[in-house]
């Protein structure tokens, strides 16, 4: 496992989002009915949609930061109306004189030179990513613009989802090395150096996780958890629960290195003093678990959603008598990314409106999941991608349960 030089990792990341800006942007403005984009968030209360918009070294919004995005034919013209910053003008067109007019006047003059017919901005009743324009900034646009401007504001969801679902061709590139960095660390706690069974408890484990991402300089996105099964049913996420020879371990993990996120689960299984592998029962509900995995992703295509997707899963795996529970999501710069919901872990049936989202190309997901085998619950979760050559998994050994011996 290699952890990139910081300088590295702001390398990456600027690509990233020139890609981001250059190739994907283009494309969802021009699926939208919005002629123009209007993207502002304070200092400390930034819109979920500004980590995708700003290099890493631009942390935060400064004062206002405001970026305005409007279609001229074939061609989408990138504003920045915020403090003048050698970062921004990297990426966007500096249009705000500042100290010589607000950045409402620099708004003004944009509209009056476009005069878009429809502007969209990040407001919405059912998406939290597209719902980041803070009442203060709507406030500011009320008592700012006129009424010509006001009238023709829209919201459109997919604009902000779809900007930070899709990922770009380097991000892509770059998942399956994101994907070793967060295994390394579980494949390291999944060890008799850190296990030692009567004495180790499921809290030493968590620790052990959070250690190590503080270490590597990185950061989890989630408290990751450890739970354990025990053959006489017991099942327990008790932080002082101590491990015993014959325990199930189960973990949930997730990092976010280079502003891309992951979301991992994996078992293994403590062996008592005669066990040399894994007992033959969990290595048949492990395949079980992992046809529920293959018929998630047979059915995990673009253009359905995500609600089809649920359906048609769980329909082909009752058909095929697999007890499952199906509650996988987007993974991108954020865990729990925007993009279609396919089911909730406490709501098995479609969701509406975030489950009608559809499936797209060169998106990754977290492919979560149980199936219930002989009252011993698999709880699975592996990051995965889509592209149009099909779902792939982006770690080696989605079918192992390590055994710690």
């Amino acid at each position: 496992m290699k952890i990139r030089s910081l300088k590295e990792q702001y390398e990456i990341q600027s690509k990233c989002l020139k890609e981001r800006l250059d190739i994907l942007l283009p494309e969802v403005m021009f699926n939208s009915q919005a002629d123009m984009w209007i993207i502002a968030c304070k200092e400390y209360n930034e819109d979920p949609l500004f980590r995708a918009l700003t290099p890493p070294d631009y942390p935060t919004a400064r004062r206002i930061t405001m970026f305005v995005f409007v279609k001229e034919e074939d061609y989408i013209h990138r504003y920045s109306l915020s403090m003048p910053d050698e970062s921004l003008e990297l990426y966007y067109e500096p249009y705000y004189k500042h100290g010589k007019e607000t950045q409402m006047d620099a708004l003004n003059r944009l509209l009056k030179k476009y005069d878009p017919e429809k502007i969209a901005i990040n407001t919405s009743m059912n998406f939290s990513f597209n719902d980041g324009l803070s009442m203060g900034i709507y406030t500011m646009f009320l008592e700012n613009l006129s009424e010509k401007w006001l009238d023709r504001m829209i919201c459109d969801d997919f604009l902000a989802i779809k900007l930070m679902e899709l990922r770009t061709p380097t991000e892509m590139q770059m998942m399956p090395e994101i994907m070793e960095v967060a295994h390394s660390i579980m494949e390291e706690m999944y060890t008799t150096n850190t296990i030692h069974p009567g004495v180790t408890t499921c809290d030493d484990l968590v620790w052990f996780m959070k250690e190590k991402v503080n270490q590597y300089g990185l950061e989890y996105w989630f408290e990751p958890t450890m739970d354990l099964q025990r053959e006489n049913g017991t099942s327990t996420r008790m932080e002082h629960c101590v491990i015993e020879k014959g325990d199930l371990l189960h973990c949930d993990f997730g990092i976010r290195y280079m502003n891309m996120c992951t979301d991992t689960q994996r078992l293994a299984y403590v062996a008592k003093d005669n066990e040399e592998s894994i007992p033959e029962k969990l290595k048949q509900g492990m395949k079980v678990g992992n046809r529920f995995q293959d018929i998630v992703l047979e059915n995990l295509k673009p253009g359905r959603t995500g609600n089809e997707v649920f359906t048609a899963s769980l329909k082909q795996a009752k058909e095929e008598n697999i007890q499952a529970v199906l509650y996988s999501h987007p993974c991108n710069m954020y865990g729990h990314g925007p993009g279609p919901t396919i089911g909730l872990y406490s709501q098995q049936e479609e969701i509406p409106v975030k489950g009608d989202v559809e499936v797209s190309n060169n998106t990754c997901y977290a492919l979560e999941l149980n199936v219930t085998v002989d009252s011993i619950v698999y709880y699975l979760e592996e990051t995965i991608s889509v592209t149009d050559k099909g779902a792939r998994f982006l770690y080696k050994n989605r079918d192992q349960i390590t055994l710690i011996k």
